[in-house]
């Protein structure tokens, strides 16, 4: 059956509909031909085309979605009878199921005609058209239904599938997949992270070579107080599917959340270089933002130094129109802006934060990043007519997510404008007032959770509470403020670097030693010159 293509649009948000995947030069190590572990998923179609349809499956386990969808397409080839194979090319479309964007128009249609076409053929069985229903929740009523409504009923279709078909395991994956896309950011509880995470468990000895076990234990338990569940998983992963640029990034996900930073630093660069062998600029952009998180809080500062001088190059080979797997385009745009915010935010350089230039993109919650870090450069410089101006340009882009219905990312800028308010009020004097301001929104980032995009905060809130309460020489509060940092984001070089300056001042010398100790073991490869923060922490674990 002929196949309708959806007209291809430069993304206005998170998604893109999916682009014909670049070809790796070297294919022994491709994507396309290369090892991305071992799944089954029985269906009715005709045996011939199983054996490919089990590796577009395992494909679409890994994110490695344009490769999936170039394997369900060669399946409809040997089967045009195949309905499932429309069924995973709508998965697909969909793309990173955690993302929290709504899906642009040409992803929903091209997710919707693949559901069409999956109709017309007609599922064999009720299972798969379990599937199909399923997966049409996605894709339809999108214009009158909201996206995370949507996302809801899938989940709630896929747990019916599951229950009605217990022996099927790739029912329970997708599920559990479902249950941990869809959990609310401000249950602190993380039930439904909990629940996934012990439906996969339940079936990785069986199947260990199995990609979306190992692949989505990391996203179920990617929140600060499960993360370590994850570990086992995380270091099995990228051996699981060695060639596909996303497996090799995602143990970083988890070795960011217990801070193991060489180890996230060690599996970013793999994943850049397979991703630059594929040709996924997105990909590739992705794991240098983590591998530069890495680095800065080790103080290697050279080799962030490195990642920020790598953009330019990186650039000339970013195509908007293009999406790599698990990395949309939009993360390019993030990244860009990103690296050298951190670069200049983490080793407290305000000067250099403040004169960051925005380059303005179709995607509001990245040219916040920039303008995020030119307010708190602004306001750390004296610059209170900077930080005025940084603030009504993060209120102007929270408006513009607010219309474009991006309420994670609006939310997001409104904490990063409320951060700037209260650094504002405490240069202009109020001090009293900037520090419960910064307090207010530093609740506010606790009650939410970080995006995928991202590998944390780009200066998380609490700590800098404990950093304002420092130079209001109150250092028993401010060690609490970084003390309570370091649980959610733990090994953080500001954090551990303030909390042991802080335990100094106030004279609880055991723990200024402790903290100097730690960070000057996770800063063993720190190059020179050697940040303040680190030469005082130094002297302190010395003494």
């Amino acid at each position: 059956m002929p196949r309708s293509i959806a007209p291809f649009f430069l993304f206005l948000t998170v998604t893109v509909a999916m682009a014909t995947p670049a070809r790796a030069q070297h294919h022994d190590h491709s994507v396309a031909t290369g090892k991305v572990g071992s799944v089954h998923f029985q269906t009715s179609c005709r045996a011939e085309a199983q054996p490919a349809f089990d590796r577009a499956v395992a494909l679409l386990h890994s994110f490695e979605f344009p490769y999936a969808i170039e394997g369900f397409e060669s399946v409809l080839k040997a089967d045009p009878s195949c309905a499932m194979a429309e069924w995973g090319i709508a998965m697909s479309r969909w793309g990173n199921p955690f993302s929290p964007s709504p899906r642009t128009p040409a992803v929903l249609q091209a997710g919707a005609t693949a559901v069409a076409q999956a109709r017309a053929l007609g599922a064999k069985t009720p299972r798969e058209q379990g599937y199909v229903d399923a997966v049409a929740k996605l894709f339809t009523d999108a214009a009158t239904v909201d996206h995370r409504t949507r996302v809801v009923a899938y989940r709630d279709a896929m747990t019916a599938l599951a229950a009605a078909q217990p022996a099927d395991t790739e029912a329970t994956i997708f599920t559990a997949l479902s249950l941990a896309a869809a959990a609310p950011p401000a249950d602190k509880t993380y039930a439904d992270q909990l629940k996934a995470g012990a439906m996969l468990e339940g079936l990785i000895a069986a199947q260990p070579d199995h990609p979306g076990l190992a692949h989505y234990i990391i996203h179920a338990y990617d929140v600060p107080p499960l993360a370590d569940r994850a570990l086992a998983a995380a270091r099995r992963y990228a051996t699981i599917a060695p060639v596909a640029p996303h497996a090799l990034h995602m143990p970083s996900h988890t070795f960011t959340r217990v801070g193991a930073w060489q180890e996230s630093i060690d599996t970013n660069i793999a994943s850049g270089d397979a991703a630059r062998r594929e040709g996924s600029v997105s990909e590739e952009l992705h794991a240098l933002d983590y591998r530069t998180y890495a680095y800065l809080q080790t103080a290697q500062d050279a080799a962030a130094r490195q990642m920020v001088d790598a953009l330019p190059e990186i650039r000339t080979r970013f195509d908007a129109t293009r999406s790599g797997s698990a990395a949309p385009s939009s993360t390019s745009l993030f990244a860009f802006a990103a690296i050298p915010a951190r670069f200049a935010l983490e080793r407290g350089d305000w000067a250099a934060a403040a004169a960051l230039t925005p380059q303005p993109s179709p995607v509001a919650f990245a040219d916040a990043v920039t303008w995020y870090a030119k307010a708190i450069g602004a306001a750390r410089s004296g610059d209170a007519a900077g930080t005025r101006a940084a603030m009504e340009a993060l209120a102007g882009l929270k408006t513009k997510l607010v219309e474009q219905k991006e309420t994670y990312w609006a939310e997001q800028a409104e904490i990063q404008r409320s951060v700037a308010a209260a650094w504002l009020a405490f240069v202009e004097g109020r001090r009293d007032e900037g520090l419960a301001g910064l307090r207010a929104a530093a609740d506010m980032e606790d009650r939410t959770e970080k995006a995928a995009v991202t590998p944390g905060p780009l200066m998380p809130a609490r700590e800098q509470v404990g950093e304002m309460l420092l130079e209001m020489k109150q250092p028993a509060e401010a060690l609490q403020a970084f003390e309570a940092t370091l649980k959610k984001e733990p090994n953080r070089f500001r954090a551990l670097a303030g909390a042991s300056r802080a335990a100094a001042l106030a004279g609880d010398s055991a723990k200024a030693r402790r903290y100097g100790d730690d960070l000057a073991k996770i800063c063993v490869k720190a190059d020179g010159p050697v940040r303040p923060e680190l030469a005082e922490a130094r002297k302190l674990a010395a003494r």
